[in-house]
């Protein structure tokens, strides 16, 4: 196995300098090589999945103010997943730094569950090191991105399933979604997409997932059909539907 790149450039990936480096240190050691469990990174990913869901709550809450439970609960869920906290983990480069254990092969494919454990565990370091207030910081630096794409969906209204039943009652035939560009390594993909219906080509969209991107072309489609239309404040409203256009 390659030799573990030294904390002080996880310190820079992360931009935040530790007072006690061995928090972070004990943030990237896996169980599989701890001389006991307590040594390895399961505790603090436990404090850090608490933190992270804190930060995360209190920001929607503050950021939405017009947002009912069930719609700050899925942004939330989109915005922070298992999958989303192994691509921040990816993205900040934690796997070159973690100690594994000789069974669990090299650093280049990690399971996603580890992966996300590491963002949460140094997470938690932070939080131990310096407070609420860094944590909260990286949190958010790291998520706005992520946050916004999320609450654009219009609070995961399904556009995909919106278009789909217009163009049934329009007798206007099926959607198609076709790639026009990726973009990004292959862990962190941006994919430009749009709708074709017939003979006719909407304006393509990106997104930071094939299904985001979709969302995003439905939503377009939706717009030029005249079904739905954007209102101040970046909200959607659905239209009355009328005949075939």
């Amino acid at each position: 196995m390659d030799e573990a790149v030294p904390l002080e450039v996880i310190e820079q990936r992360i931009d935040y300098r530790f007072q006690d480096q061995r928090l972070l240190a004990q943030a990237l050691v896996h169980a599989s090589v701890a001389s006991v469990r307590t040594a390895s990174n399961e505790r603090l990913e436990f404090l850090g999945d608490a933190i992270l869901g804190a930060v995360v709550c209190d920001h929607l809450y503050r950021r939405f103010p017009n947002d009912l439970e069930g719609e700050l609960t899925k942004i939330k869920s989109n915005a922070v997943s298992r999958k989303v906290c192994a691509e921040i983990a990816v993205e900040l480069g934690l796997a070159d730094a973690v100690q594994l254990g000789k069974g669990m092969g090299d650093r280049t494919n990690l399971p996603q569950s580890l992966l996300a454990a590491l963002f949460e565990s140094v997470i938690g370091a932070v939080y131990l090191d310096g407070g609420i207030e860094p944590a909260r910081a990286i949190i958010l630096r790291l998520l706005d991105a992520r946050i916004g794409e999320s609450a654009r969906l219009g609070h995961q209204q399904n556009f995909k399933s919106v278009l789909q039943q217009a163009l049934q009652q329009r007798e206007l035939g099926t959607p198609v979604y076709v790639v026009l560009e990726e973009k990004g390594p292959d862990h962190a993909k941006c994919f430009e997409i749009c709708v074709e219906i017939g003979a006719r080509r909407f304006k393509g969209c990106w997104g930071m997932s094939k299904k985001s991107a979709e969302q995003q072309a439905a939503l377009e489609a939706l717009v030029e059909l005249g079904v739905v239309e954007r209102i101040e404040g970046g909200d959607i409203r659905v239209l009355p539907m009328s005949g075939p256009t």
